[in-house]
């Protein structure tokens, strides 16, 4: 494993992620909005199904790695297509930044640990990975509240606690980030099989995903309390 190859390979599974979101914003601008969601939930499904086999299987990653990022680009472009078209009087250019804000945001977080202004030390990365479980219970206690409509408003509008809640993900997305470049750094200082090169481009596009997701929800919680 080095960190040169696993960046290959994650400018690889970029591609591939680029070219499943045009793809599927095509159909939605082409008028294919049925095709273009049913395309939307197999990449949110099978992009799922597809991380949780890599997770307990890394060395299945070279093969899986490519098609998740197809699959999440698939769900990306239909998601960016939609709000694009929704806040395109209110918040033009709305994509554009969320795509500018998530490749610097990546990039700062690169110089911060590259020159060890954040050094990730156990303490640090345990609570990086202690503040992620905390968001993903989170989002599953709003998901089963959903089911029996309660509804918590904060979670969508556009209020102070709305935005509060949302910069506080975003910065655990973006610290997350640490803990991809330490994987690499630490899998290519130790000799790590050459497979895993496939794996920590994985765990940086997984962390790229949800960053990029992240940031377009705080900016359309932005976009929805202007006046």
């Amino acid at each position: 494993m080095s960190v040169r190859g696993t960046m290959n390979k994650f400018g690889f599974v970029l591609l591939m992620l680029l070219g499943g979101a045009a793809y599927n914003w095509h159909l939605y601008e082409t008028y294919n909005q049925s095709t273009m969601s049913i395309l939307m939930m197999a990449g949110i499904f099978g992009g799922f199904i597809c991380a949780i086999i890599i997770s307990f299987k890394p060395n299945w990653a070279p093969y899986i790695t490519p098609l998740y990022g197809i699959l999440e680009g698939l769900f990306i472009g239909g998601i960016s297509a939609i709000l694009n078209n929704a806040f395109k009087e209110k918040y033009p250019g709305l994509i554009m930044q969320a795509v500018g804000l998530t490749f610097g945001v990546a990039f700062s977080m690169f110089i911060l640990y590259n020159f060890r202004i954040i050094k990730a030390t156990q303490k640090l990365k345990s609570m990086i990975m202690t503040a992620t479980l905390g968001v993903g219970i989170f989002y599953l206690i709003t998901i089963v509240m959903s089911w029996f409509h309660i509804s918590m408003p904060f979670m969508y509008d556009g209020s102070t606690l709305g935005i509060g809640i949302s910069l506080v993900i975003v910065a655990i997305a973006a610290m997350n980030l640490i803990l991809d470049f330490d994987l690499i750094e630490q899998g290519a200082e130790t000799g790590a099989p050459k497979f895993m090169e496939w794996y920590g481009a994985f765990a940086l596009m997984v962390t790229m995903v949800w960053l990029y997701i992240e940031i377009l929800k705080l900016l359309t919680r932005l976009a929805g309390n202007k006046n």
